[in-house]
């Protein structure tokens, strides 16, 4: 039903060492070692919760400080005879050549992650052997010249477009990934605002808290729906309490675990009858996954800088289908100058978290945007939204508790008690939960296939009547819960 168990290195072991960079002469005719691409590397993973909140015994805890090495491919130095031989080489092509294996095995059950798997970049292949560095501001011209700013620039352009910009009112820059985008504007917010209280729902990506404890700012987690919306009644709350301190809000376009978009206008008016005008109040919004998503949903409400928001990001790699993470990050050109700093050995300003930036990325970008445009995004998100929707009704058709956020392709199931069922499929799991994001390369034969095994594992986990799946009334509402009690 499931994978193999055996790890990687345990694969590796039983068909000849690589221990001390070489391989051992048990070697197909080929050349390469047999091992088995399917075979599931056995790392730390988080428990299961049951529903009376106790962890299951089978599963297997995460242990903070230790470091594990036993995956590794060891670097090893050359023999002194290596160059006339080409043993090195050939070594090195063998684990690169198995590495592939497992990298297409791997892919086959990818689900729980928002990454978009279906792309084709063959045509920048040209572009590997330059290392292109986008140093400093991308619309500012530095003393070094290997750089793809001109890609950069392009692309922002076509965000401010989508979210409503002139391009002499913004700035931006193509940033390494999610995370950075929200460390960025919460940044911003912060030099804007340097006594600010910046608040997110408790539901927000982790990156959102890390930015409060980087930055030292006085931080409040808000109350969630069952949506895993933002709660306006206790922001309401939150506000009141700090009425003397501005607000530096974020705002999910698609949480993390549900995908759950929080309500912009409802926020925004929230913060108006409290008191709070809109020079006393920063807005950024984590449009990871769905920031590029839902322009393109009918009847989804607009992200857009004609409203008072002071910055907007969004991933690459995730819907666009970067191969490497990056992401946009866009705020307004006024609040850019609390944070710039000019820098004379680049001959340019400095406003950006990193120095050094990948200058491939943009041209990934850039490259995909022309390629499909809105009207392939479009198309593309109607899929998503398609599948996403048959994926729900053959999981509540089958008596599986399941929620479907209605601008969202994310959705959030009973999560799996085989724990290596759940790392087959690369699940991603919180409490007893797991999610799957539907993305473009999610096809309709991809997602029987994964239901096909989840119902028979289910006829093996539940075989015994007095194990019974968990009741999910409290993470998805009592309407989406199947269990016992509530089917």
């Amino acid at each position: 039903m499931v994978g193999s168990s055996v790890g990687l290195e345990a694969a590796m072991a039983s068909n000849g060492s690589l221990v001390n960079g070489k391989a051992s002469d048990r070697m197909t005719a080929a050349g390469e070692l047999a091992f088995d691409p399917t075979a599931v590397v056995p790392e730390p993973v988080p428990s299961v919760v049951e529903s009376d909140g106790v962890d299951l015994e089978i599963t297997r805890e995460i242990v903070l400080g230790k470091n594990v090495h036993t995956t590794c491919f060891e670097v090893t130095e050359p023999d002194a005879d290596d160059e006339s031989t080409g043993d090195k080489d050939a070594y090195m092509a063998s684990v690169l050549a198995r590495y592939r294996k497992t990298l297409v095995e791997r892919t086959k059950h990818h689900l729980g992650y928002p990454y978009n798997l279906d792309f084709d970049y063959g045509a920048l292949g040209q572009l590997q052997h330059f290392s292109i560095n986008n140093l400093g501001d991308p619309f500012i011209e530095s003393n070094y010249g290997v750089h793809s700013r001109q890609f950069e620039v392009g692309v922002l352009d076509w965000f401010a477009r989508l979210w409503e910009i002139e391009k002499d009112d913004y700035w931006g820059y193509i940033t390494n990934c999610g995370t950075e985008g929200n460390l960025h504007g919460i940044l911003v917010g912060r030099e804007v605002f340097p006594d600010g209280v910046l608040y997110g729902s408790k539901e927000s990506h982790y990156s959102v808290f890390k930015a409060a404890r980087m930055y030292r700012m006085e931080c409040v987690k808000v109350a969630t729906l069952v949506t895993g919306e933002i709660d306006c009644a206790d922001f309401k709350e939150q506000l009141l309490q700090n009425k003397n301190k501005p607000a530096i809000i974020n705002v999910n376009i698609g949480t993390t675990v549900k995908g759950a978009v929080d309500d912009l206008d409802l926020v925004i008016k929230t913060l108006e009858e409290c008191g709070f005008s809109h020079d006393r109040f920063y807005i950024h919004c984590d449009g990871a996954l769905f920031g590029l998503m839902m322009p393109f949903v009918k009847k989804a409400p607009k992200v857009s800088f004609k409203k008072p928001i002071g910055s907007v990001s969004v991933s690459g790699h995730k819907f666009v289908g970067c191969p490497m993470p990056c992401g946009v990050q866009i705020t307004r050109l006024k609040h850019i100058n609390a944070l710039s700093s000019n820098v004379e050995y680049l001959a340019s300003r400095d406003a950006t978290i990193m120095g050094s930036r990948n200058g491939h990325a943009p041209i990934f970008l850039w490259y995909t945007l022309n390629r499909k445009g809105y009207k392939g995004f479009q198309k593309e998100v109607q899929k998503c939204l398609r599948n996403a929707h048959y994926l729900k009704d053959r999981l509540r058709d089958a008596g599986i508790s399941a929620m479907l956020n209605e601008l969202s392709s994310t959705v959030v199931f009973e999560r799996p008690r085989d724990e290596e069922f759940v790392r087959r499929w690369q699940l991603a799991c919180e409490r007893n939960m797991a999610h799957i994001v539907v993305m473009p390369n999610v096809t309709i034969e991809k997602l029987d296939y994964f239901l096909n095994e989840l119902i028979q594992g289910r006829s093996i986990w539940y075989k015994d009547e007095k194990v019974r799946p968990p009741c999910l009334a409290t993470d998805i509402g009592t309407c989406n819960c199947c269990c016992a009690l509530h089917k």
